[in-house]
């Protein structure tokens, strides 16, 4: 008899996470497992990429206010939700004025969920197991029946704050606790020792076959490349993805002199900031804003280098998609760096600044050898992994 599996994350928005849970559906054991999707909004390029198999459940409407904005939530009725989300908005902002945070986001999101809970309804059908792939885990911990619940961990808790009470009381409701990196796991612990006896780890699941096969589309906007090298960065335009810092370490290789173009596949928050800098700085010819593409596999696959340029990381999809299709890769050591690479066997690990960054690729510009070795490298170790999933099967159990 099937054992009945609920899984649940915000959207299919283009990202690392949605793409990570694109992985787990595609592995799963559906000869084992009854498994229903429930994402509280039915939006995202990757929507069409659900596999056949699970089943996507109605959207909830108030659990879809979490992709609004209040006035949005508001004018669509949620008055109450619409209310607590303000009064959360304005209490992350004190509390991160008193710690003097520079982006309360994650304690907007914690008290949003937090003062919206009473007017979010459960949903009735019990499960085996219950796995709420994005944080906050709130509605798989307070809305949902089931014999094992299971939260997933893609940040680096070294670099959010949060109110620790909070956290407490979400995780205390999760039967286990799922880190996709041992130093992500690492860093969580740091924090919440408490939950050491029922945190583990349970990596990204990719299928190099499927990354391959997608990126023989054609990346048009880099075919007529009139440069030595072409770079490539795939991410969110946000703070913690370090373009910012990227467009610095540009400037300094323009400087030098280097015959390149560094391509960016994404978008997010500072979009409209980081073009103003790159006008400012004149790097217009150099540091291109691609804006975001359901495939960014045929990008990938068309650059020279692969750079990540990261503040923080749980675990980067985008690096290892890069290493499956034999690229050169430069990124910046974030603190969980070492558990996605190793320095100078399949990644440069650079110093988490501009300079760092500069230098990385300056060193693959001038020592092709290193460059090759580094493509041999990672083209010749098997990065799949989808033996992952009895990981996940353990924690289910009978």
């Amino acid at each position: 008899m099937k054992q009945n599996l609920l899984i649940t994350s915000f959207d299919l928005a283009i990202g690392g996470v949605e793409r990570s849970l694109l992985g787990l559906l595609h592995h799963l054991d559906y000869s084992k497992y009854q498994v229903d999707v429930m994402l509280f909004k039915h939006e995202g390029e990757f929507m069409p990429l659900l596999p056949s198999e699970p089943t996507l459940l109605e959207e909830v409407p108030e659990y879809s206010t979490f992709r609004m904005s209040i006035f949005q939530a508001v004018k669509a009725g949620h008055y109450s939700i619409g209310i607590a989300r303000f009064l959360a908005k304005y209490a992350s902002t004190i509390h991160g004025r008193i710690k003097n945070l520079d982006e309360p986001g994650y304690l907007n999101i914690q008290y949003g969920w937090k003062l919206s809970n009473p007017f979010l309804p459960k949903l009735h059908k019990p499960y085996d197991a219950a796995i709420s792939f994005l944080w906050p885990h709130y509605f798989i911990s307070k809305k949902v029946e089931a014999r094992k619940k299971i939260g997933w961990i893609h940040t680096d808790y070294s670099n959010i704050y949060l109110n620790k009470k909070l956290e407490n009381e979400m995780w205390n409701g999760l039967d286990h606790i799922v880190a996709v990196s041992d130093e992500c796991l690492h860093h969580f612990l740091t924090k919440h020792p408490d939950f050491k006896e029922k945190a583990s780890v349970i990596e990204n699941i990719l299928s190099p076959e499927i990354v391959k096969q997608q990126a023989a589309e054609r990346a048009i906007e880099m075919e007529q490349k009139n440069a030595e090298f072409t770079l490539l960065t795939v991410g969110r335009l946000s703070h913690a993805k370090g373009l910012d810092l990227a467009i610095k370490a540009c400037k300094k290789l323009v400087e030098c002199g280097f015959s390149f173009k560094w391509y960016v596949v994404g978008f997010g928050p500072l979009q409209e900031h980081l073009e103003k800098t790159i006008q400012n700085e004149g790097l217009q010819d150099h540091f291109i804003l691609l804006g975001k593409k359901i495939n960014p596999y045929p990008y990938i696959q068309s650059c020279d280098i692969y750079v990540q340029p990261s503040r923080y990381e749980g675990k980067a999809v985008t690096i290892r998609e890069a290493q499956i299709l034999g690229k050169a890769v430069v990124m910046t050591d974030f603190p969980t760096a070492n558990s996605q690479a190793e320095n100078e066997v399949d990644a440069l690990i650079q110093p988490l600044s501009p300079e760092g960054i500069a230098k990385g690729i300056e060193r693959l510009f001038t020592d092709r050898q290193l460059k090759e070795r580094l493509e041999v490298n990672v083209t010749h170790k098997d990065y799949g992994n989808g033996d992952e999933t009895e990981k996940l099967y353990r924690l289910i159990g009978g």
